[in-house]
């Protein structure tokens, strides 16, 4: 039984084991993220770390040693001129792991694996725990200073106020009576309309008499002409 034993072998014998996180610790310095599965995250970044802290001082030491580990010139380079001058002030932790779901087909936990100083899209970068401001969250011990109050009395300044404004005269305004004009006009307006009724009525009793008159002219006309053809037809020829 393996009690106490943390070391996860990962199914594999210890040569093919070292050949495999050799090469991953080479692509994760290089291209400073990659996608693998979650126990060989995991298992990746107790084996890089320790790398990546040499990797801070450029020793002749110190890179023979990472080249032992990794066989890989170009990752030794990179470890040593461009991740080493960039992480000199992060005291570990230079790792983040971010899962993100399960694998199609064997449904194999995956994981993000990446450099935390080289991703510029993660909330605070750039930003240094020792420059950031700290902020007390307690009450100030310091109260603020209290407003200067004049020394001058209450009355001399009432006084002096008084003397610099001007007297204005006095205009006098006569009051309008406002609800005997609204009253008065609608009397004004129903005048003018009866008015103007009588007019209209008046003018159709002109017209209905003239009609009537014309209508008696022509009835008196009517029986004359008939009694005239008759007297011509009763003449002898």
């Amino acid at each position: 039984m393996r009690h106490g034993k943390k070391v996860n072998h990962l199914g594999r014998t210890a040569p093919h084991r070292k050949a495999l996180m050799a090469n991953m610790a080479s692509s994760l310095i290089i291209h400073k993220r990659i996608t693998t599965t979650l126990a060989k995250a995991k298992a990746l970044r107790t084996y890089v770390e320790p790398l990546i802290t040499k990797g801070k001082d450029a020793t002749t030491h110190n890179q023979r040693t990472v080249f032992a580990y990794l066989k890989d010139k170009e990752a030794v380079k990179e470890l040593f001129t461009v991740v080493g001058t960039k992480i000199a002030n992060r005291p570990g932790g230079y790792t983040r792991i971010l899962k993100v779901g399960n694998r199609m087909g064997d449904n194999a936990e995956m994981a993000f694996i990446e450099l935390v100083d080289f991703n510029e899209y993660f909330q605070g970068f750039g930003t240094d725990k020792k420059d950031a401001k700290k902020t007390r969250r307690g009450r100030s011990k310091t109260t603020a200073a209290a407003p200067k109050v004049s020394s001058t009395p209450v009355t001399a300044v009432a006084s002096e106020v008084a003397e610099e404004v001007e007297v204005l005269p006095v205009v006098e305004t006569t009051v309008v009576d406002e609800a005997a004009i609204v009253e008065e006009t609608p009397v004004a307006i129903e005048n003018t309309t009866i008015e103007e009724a009588q007019v209209e009525e008046t003018a159709e009793t002109v017209q209905t008499e003239e009609v009537s008159a014309t209508e008696e002219a022509s009835v008196e006309e009517t029986p004359t002409s008939e009694e005239d053809s008759k007297e011509e037809e009763s003449k002898p020829e």
